[in-house]
């Protein structure tokens, strides 16, 4: 169910892509209707080229920017290290200019993991199984863009091993409370930051999920290593 164009949508390309077309659509109407079509076009084509510069300087190579939420949460599954996981964080996706927050690999099976800081005053909710929302802001895009960068994970270590690997998209929140122990939204696991050692150890406890092995789990993020380049952020990121 991953493979249609809500979550093809969900890709984050396609969303700076989708917003450059908008601006330099903007900007070409304007100018066509105001001065001459020529110059709208010319500074439609300007406004694209200056943005994909822009962002490729941003991101400079070799350096992660980790968020506050990312090294809390670091720091609590660092303290989980002597239960057997292995964690890697803030890992780039090749072919794209986002990260995987996250990467855990558990006897209970593998996780993308993003951390979300969310303003605190405001009411988290959900709506029919399918909606997440955080005050008046729907979270849909989150949860495509988790649904995505955990199908994106799948997809390379399963290369790299040879075989199909499965890992499961879940959402670590800080600021808001959230009114349930973990609720499971369009496939993404949401819960606060507080539970996320009751989460992982819950997830190997149900009927259908076959604990990964010392070996797997050593092979699987070996797999993890190669497929997601590390690059230093000032502090251990692996």
């Amino acid at each position: 169910g991953r493979g249609n164009l809500a979550h093809l949508g969900a890709n984050p390309r396609m969303r700076i892509w989708r917003m450059r077309l908008i601006v330099a659509a903007v900007v070409m109407a304007g100018f066509s209707i105001w001065v001459s079509w020529k110059l709208g076009l010319t500074l439609a084509v300007i406004v694209i080229i200056a943005d994909t510069i822009y962002r490729s300087r941003r991101a400079v190579p070799g350096v992660i920017k980790m968020t506050a939420a990312q090294k809390r949460t670091r720091r609590q599954l660092t303290k989980l290290g002597r239960a057997g996981y292995r964690a890697m964080h803030a890992r780039p996706i090749p072919e794209s200019e986002e990260q995987i927050d996250h990467l855990v690999v558990w006897p209970s099976g593998v996780f993308a993991i993003d951390s979300e800081d969310w303003d605190k005053h405001l009411v988290v909710r959900t709506k029919k199984g399918t909606q997440l929302w955080h005050g008046p802001f729907s979270k849909k895009d989150r949860l495509l863009h988790a649904q995505w960068e955990a199908q994106r994970a799948a997809d390379m270590i399963s290369g790299e091993i040879g075989k199909p690997v499965t890992v499961r998209p879940a959402m670590a929140v800080y600021g808001p409370k959230i009114p349930w122990d973990v609720a499971t939204i369009r496939d993404v696991d949401v819960f606060s930051v507080p539970r996320l050692r009751k989460y992982l150890r819950r997830r190997g406890g149900q009927a259908d999920v076959r604990p990964l092995t010392d070996a797997e789990i050593e092979k699987i993020y070996e797999a993890a290593g190669k497929a997601f380049p590390h690059l230093s952020s000032g502090s251990p990121a692996s």
